[in-house]
């Protein structure tokens, strides 16, 4: 099972108190493509499996727009 590290924590954690409803749920939504991804390298035994990949890259894209999102918002 892969660990579960602080870093989605520390984004939630400095953010969530100055984010729109709309980042709340991209919040969930990487916790979501996480959970997912984890179940899949799970069944898959590999991480170069074309699904655990997939899921991967999208889950990289919300962490990024998750992130922009957090950097903008801080320039207010």
């Amino acid at each position: 099972m892969i660990a579960e590290d602080n870093k989605l924590n520390q984004w939630t954690d400095e953010a969530s108190h100055k984010t729109s409803p709309q980042a709340i749920t991209l919040e969930d939504e990487i916790r979501l493509l996480r959970s997912k991804m984890e179940l899949l390298f799970q069944q898959e035994k590999s991480f170069t499996s074309d699904i655990v990949i997939e899921i991967s890259r999208l889950l990289d894209l919300k962490i990024n727009e998750f992130m922009l999102k957090s950097q903008n918002y801080k320039k207010k």
